[in-house]
């Protein structure tokens, strides 16, 4: 009897043991779990260095900039030191007027243009309106679609080659595309095939993006759609100074809203010849 009784309980001895191993185990496991949990850091609790290469057309160079600064990008440098985020933005500018997207792809194979490829963030690009423009030029008494999209195959061809140039010299640069937008609307609001045209080309280069990682359009066709102000230079093509800073606005949203999230903290910017290195 005696025996019996130690037997049992060794037994209920032995599952008490186990069922206390089992509770310190999901203890354990719950602590281990909780540690786990962590909250995001904020964008702006390490605000970053960046540098930024602005390539393309007319509208990087500034054409229609009264200040010559450089159209759209002294307001964008503007926002983003603005921004908790960012300590310091360098910006290169390598815009060219009447600069098409085959001539992009040779300016982008310069020493001088890879050496800041190689080391920025982000590579903003405006490109697409004088190819747009090269039809209409050598088909201004007989314009048909036909010959928009016969060009704009060599465009996508080359955007593809762009981006390939681009993500080869430096792999990890986000790269921004700012969309077409139609500078005719408001002065010749009967050519409405035009509006057509850019908006098919846009989706093409869209349709381009999705295929390359950090990529990003930023879409700007209805900033010069949809107001009664006049955002033309006296040229009635590019942009004039409101009309770049709304650009600005619009490129500035796309980066802080998407872009800056993907760069990582621990970046090296140049100024003045000096490297600023974040710790």
């Amino acid at each position: 009897m005696i025996r019996n009784f130690t037997f049992i309980f060794l037994i209920m001895l032995l599952l008490a043991s186990c069922s206390s191993l089992n509770t310190g185990d999901i203890s354990h496991s719950q602590k281990e779990s909780n540690l786990t949990v962590k909250k995001e850091i904020p964008l702006d609790f390490f605000p970053r260095n960046l540098t930024v290469a602005a390539v393309g057309d007319s509208l990087t160079q500034g054409v229609g900039d009264s200040t010559e600064r450089g159209g759209y990008l002294p307001y964008l440098e503007e926002a983003l030191e603005k921004d908790k985020s960012v300590q310091d933005a360098v910006f290169y500018n390598f815009g060219v007027r009447g600069n098409r997207s085959d001539q992009l792809l040779k300016k982008l194979g310069t020493d001088e243009v890879k050496d800041v490829v190689k080391k920025a963030d982000t590579v903003i690009i405006t490109i697409g309106g004088n190819d747009v423009m090269k039809v209409v030029r050598e088909n201004f008494s007989n314009l048909k679609l036909k010959a928009f999209a016969k060009e704009k195959k060599n465009y996508e061809q080359n955007l593809i080659e762009v981006l390939n140039e681009i993500k080869e010299v430096n792999p990890n640069s986000k790269i921004v595309l700012i969309g077409l937008y139609n500078p005719f609307l408001k002065w010749f609001s009967d050519i409405t095939e035009l509006n057509g045209i850019l908006e098919d080309w846009n989706g093409a280069s869209q349709a381009i993006l999705k295929r390359y990682p950090g990529t990003y359009f930023v879409e700007i066709d209805d900033i010069f759609e949809n107001t009664d102000d006049n955002l033309l230079y006296t040229d009635y093509f590019h942009p004039n100074d409101r009309g770049y800073e709304l650009i600005a606005g619009r490129v500035h949203q796309i980066l802080t809203e998407e872009v800056l999230k993907e760069i990582p903290y621990n970046r090296e910017t140049e100024r003045n010849g000096e490297n600023i290195i974040e710790r």
